[in-house]
């Protein structure tokens, strides 16, 4: 709207319980839009009847049926240099592999998945330190100038994708699951891309910021957690734990984590506590009740 194009129609999620309470909340997408006065829909079907010369898809996480893209042009934005990474979880998988480049593309929408032509892309370095939050903000910037651009000089005919296919598959909890056996490079990697967990006690632990310590780290076998330094053994090298999330608690430094928790020695994480004392004790599991997935931003899928 502020470049000066006319947004006849909003289609987003429809509205969802947030909370234990039966209020449910509109998308952020769908409250922007109200706040702008735009008109929003959840029903895609409304698209056809809408009177548009374009539809443009982000990040949608829902199918477009044919007979919409029939009576309506489409392009999508997709956060990566496809036809690597078509999918659901572009981003993250970038970061997972090591890549060191990614980019946005603006593509026709198709029936299949991120298949369609391209008609103008960017690319973006990706930093060693770089978390998915903010690859994904910088590739929304990029990708709205290239949206703005294309819409002023014309889309124009688009280009086939060319080159090896890879998919993007959506993250889960287990992909998100740190395995000490793994490399710290590796580890790194997972904290990197948002919500990793580990246990602790059998509990729950989440680690939001977390970087390789340079040499053997830490004596032990995997999971080895060092309390005068907050660095953990890996199958390769020591992570330094930065920040952490105990189940049910508040976000706190790792540092000072360590030293409220009172490690036992040799105690670490990934591990089942001891049985408790007394008969039919049994160990907590490693792998607590799995986390709720939620759509995460940045998908190309439409």
């Amino acid at each position: 709207m502020g470049a000066g194009h006319d947004v006849a129609l909003v289609v987003s999620q429809p509205d969802r319980r947030r909370g234990r309470g039966p209020a449910t909340t509109p998308s952020p997408v769908k409250a922007a839009a109200v706040e702008l006065g735009l008109p929003v829909t959840d029903r895609v079907d409304d698209v056809a009847a809408a009177g548009v010369d374009l539809g443009v898809v982000v990040a949608f996480g829902r199918l477009v049926r044919p007979h919409v893209l029939a009576a309506v042009p489409m392009v999508n934005l997709h956060y990566s240099l496809l036809p690597r990474w078509r999918g659901a979880a572009p981003v993250e998988r970038a970061i997972l592999a090591g890549d060191d480049t990614t980019g946005v593309c603006l593509m026709a929408l198709e029936e299949g998945l991120d298949t369609g032509g391209v008609h103008a892309r960017a690319t973006l370095p990706l930093g060693p330190r770089a978390t998915a939050a903010e690859v994904v903000d910088q590739l929304t910037t990029l990708g709205t100038d290239l949206l703005l651009a294309a819409l002023d000089e014309g889309l124009g005919e688009p280009s086939p994708q060319v080159g090896p296919v890879t998919y993007a598959a959506k993250l889960t909890a287990e992909d998100r699951h740190l395995d000490w056996s793994r490399a710290a490079e590796h580890l790194d990697r997972v904290v990197r891309v948002g919500g990793a967990w580990t246990t602790f006690r059998g509990r729950r632990l989440k680690v939001h910021e977390a970087e390789p310590e340079p040499g053997a780290g830490p004596g032990g076998p995997p999971g080895t957690l060092e309390p005068a330094t907050a660095v953990v053994a890996t199958g390769g090298g020591g992570l330094r734990l930065l920040t952490v999330q105990p189940e049910g608690r508040a976000v706190v430094a790792a540092a000072a984590w360590v030293r409220g928790a009172r490690l036992a020695p040799g105690e670490g994480l990934g591990r089942s506590p001891a049985p408790p004392s007394g008969p039919g004790g049994h160990p907590a599991s490693d792998h607590p009740a799995p986390l709720r997935e939620e759509p995460g931003p940045g998908t190309g899928r439409p």
